[in-house]
């Protein structure tokens, strides 16, 4: 079966501006142009729409899912499987945090008592989804799965004073870097308290500490730009200051 543009539109729930964009960039080319000069989809075109909609839902960029659906190796069915599997992460997620939401209306009506740790499980378990999402391939690749399972279990094993003290502490190493920036020199008293701050921020997440470990991640938080643009967030450049900072912290400045 083949479908218009505008039909095709209707049915994804895209615009039919968007599906033009797509067709610009290569991502979705229609299957072709009928007698009256319009665009025509058939099964394979709406199959690989349905692929790129769900790899923006799931937080892809438009260049990321092209480079994906093109590469020669690409298998859609191992992909719709990639899919549910992060679908249903995300569900387990949700249902923790509204479960968490719904115990403590409860609690705050007096119809059940809740524990204090309790009301942070489902924070954590973001944070650890969060960080695999955004970090956890590279940061597998660079320490190991043991390491970086380690460091969620030690989220999850958190009591409610280390996760408040967690919150703290960034807060105030996002606060004494921007401090640090003003001053403008990263081996500076300022630029040496972000880095010592950064150092303790480690011990939530690290059982052992190095030097070279810490300086490691220093570098890689400027060579990707998934890992600087957190810090870049509060100035331009932080996250290459900050790694200025943790290099001579840890004597590894060359």
């Amino acid at each position: 079966m083949e479908y218009s543009i505008q039909k095709l539109s209707q049915m994804a729930g895209v615009s039919s501006r968007t599906l033009r964009y797509y067709d610009e960039i290569g991502l979705l080319k229609p299957a072709g142009i009928n007698s009256s000069g319009y665009r025509v989809y058939g099964k394979y075109e709406l199959d690989r729409l349905q692929q790129i909609l769900f790899y923006r839902e799931l937080g892809l960029s438009l260049d990321g899912i092209r480079e994906i659906v093109a590469a020669p190796d690409f298998d859609g069915n191992k992909a719709l499987k990639e899919h549910q599997a992060r679908l249903l992460e995300k569900r387990q997620r949700l249902d923790l945090l509204i479960a968490n939401v719904e115990k403590t209306i409860a609690a705050s009506e007096g119809r059940i008592a809740m524990q204090d740790n309790e009301k942070f499980e489902g924070f954590k378990q973001k944070m650890i989804d969060d960080n695999e999402k955004k970090y956890g391939q590279e940061a597998r690749a660079k320490y190991g799965d043991e390491k970086v399972d380690l460091a969620n279990r030690k989220i999850k094993g958190m009591s409610k004073e280390q996760y408040a003290e967690l919150e703290s502490l960034s807060n105030s190493l996002n606060d004494t870097l921007k401090a640090a920036l003003a001053e403008g020199d990263p081996g500076g008293e300022l630029g040496q308290k972000a880095a010592r701050l950064h150092r303790q921020w480690l011990s939530y997440f690290w059982d052992d500490y190095s030097p070279e470990a810490h300086a490691g991640l220093a570098r890689m938080y400027v060579a990707d730009e998934r890992f600087s643009e957190y810090y870049d967030q509060i100035q331009a450049g932080a996250a290459e200051f900050l790694r200025d900072a943790i290099l001579i912290y840890t004597g590894m400045k060359k």
